[in-house]
């Protein structure tokens, strides 16, 4: 039978679980158009997260709609406008001609070019000319607003990795004139996430920025332990093989509660059992998940300059005075000045988190790995 556990995609019915606090929190801000943004590092279940939610209230409310954008390979302001009115046209309309006469009504001065593939790979191809977008970009960024107040509708936008709209050419002004509109809007509610927590934090948190106080701010914590005990144990009885409460409380912790590497971990467990999981089943298939990932993590260490090196060997080794002279001599880290900029730059490339004076892992096994292995 199919293993039970899922992570790698998005995690939905019967795979979600808890986040009940944070369901409803986002419920009620989809109801009320409250705008939100939503922070944690990657593979948290932000987006499970947004799915489960707007499924919860599409099924209960017959006049919402929901538009899924991902940023993730966006990387100029004009792509971004082309994907925006792309995914907007095609989630309030039911049809392909519906999405042909919308844009005619509402994008008539930008000239859209669609296309329409008709087989198994049904694909709407939507173009806009560049010199269009430039004169006319307000009727796109107005289109989700437009829509939803003809159709009489609430529309909920989604975007994932927003933290790109930062590395657009003149940034700045292009989040002015995203606030500008999209803060007038009565009848959308955006969504906004991604996991790169410094860039967002830049965005969102700094009040010389255009979204400073755009809208409520959820930092997403991890899925406490008492929570992924029913879920696993469950789970497990499903195809009749039993995990005890001890052994859930040391699979999840030994992955320090990270969402995606429970899952993960589980899996190899339920793999390695026939009917009861003792703790040794447990280790032997936390260490094989670390084997399993140890040539992306050495591959990894090579992009590492010898004072970054230093820096990690410090945290490994569970100093506290990084920028004291003494740690800095013994893992040849080089000037206190380096210390800020190494943390930066891990930062930066989602190696560690900083929350207040503690440095964490972003990856518990990348963790692991160096204590076992690199560091050993």
């Amino acid at each position: 039978m199919e293993t039970p556990f899922v992570f790698g995609k998005i995690a939905t019915d019967q795979n979600f679980t808890d986040r009940r606090v944070e369901t409803e929190r986002l419920l009620q801000n989809f109801r009320s158009l409250t705008n939100t943004i939503i922070i944690s590092p990657r593979r948290w279940g932000k987006s499970s997260l947004v799915i489960h939610a707007a499924k919860q209230l599409l099924m209960s409310e017959e006049n919402v709609k929901l538009c899924m954008i991902d940023l993730f390979n966006v990387r100029e302001e004009e792509e971004f406008y082309t994907l925006l009115a792309k995914e907007v046209l095609t989630s309030v309309s039911s049809k392909w001609e519906e999405i042909a006469v919308n844009a005619k009504n509402f994008l008539a001065r930008l000239i859209p070019r669609i296309s329409f593939t008709a087989d198994v790979e049904s694909e709407l191809s939507f173009g806009i000319g560049l010199e269009e977008l430039k004169r006319n970009p307000d009727d796109i960024l107005d289109l989700a607003e437009a829509l939803a107040v003809s159709k009489n509708i609430r529309l909920i936008i989604c975007i994932d990795e927003f933290q790109n709209v930062a590395n657009f050419g003149d940034s700045l002004a292009f989040q002015k004139k995203l606030r500008a509109h999209w803060q007038r809007h009565s009848h959308v509610t955006y969504c906004l996430f991604g996991s790169k927590r410094h860039m967002l934090m830049d965005v969102f948190a700094n009040v010389s920025m255009p979204f400073y106080k755009f809208g409520d701010l959820m930092f997403l914590q991890k899925i406490e332990t008492e929570e992924w005990i029913p879920f696993i144990r469950q789970k497990f009885q499903m195809a009749n093989k039993v995990i005890e409460r001890d052994e859930v409380q040391l699979l999840v912790e030994l992955v320090d509660n990270h969402p995606y590497y429970v899952q993960q971990l589980a899996q190899q467990v339920w793999l390695r059992t026939e009917k009861l999981v003792v703790p040794s089943i447990v280790k032997e298939a936390y260490n094989g998940l670390i084997d399993q990932l140890s040539l992306l993590f050495l591959n990894s260490m090579e992009t590492f300059s010898n004072a970054q090196l230093g820096f990690l060997k410090a945290l490994i080794a569970g100093e506290k005075q990084l920028s004291s002279k003494q740690t800095l001599q013994a893992y040849r880290i080089g000037t206190s000045g380096n210390v800020v900029r190494i943390k930066q730059a891990l930062m930066e490339r989602e190696v560690i988190d900083l929350q207040g004076n503690k440095i964490t892992f972003q990856d518990p096994l990348f963790e692991a790995w160096l204590k076992r292995d690199w560091f050993k």
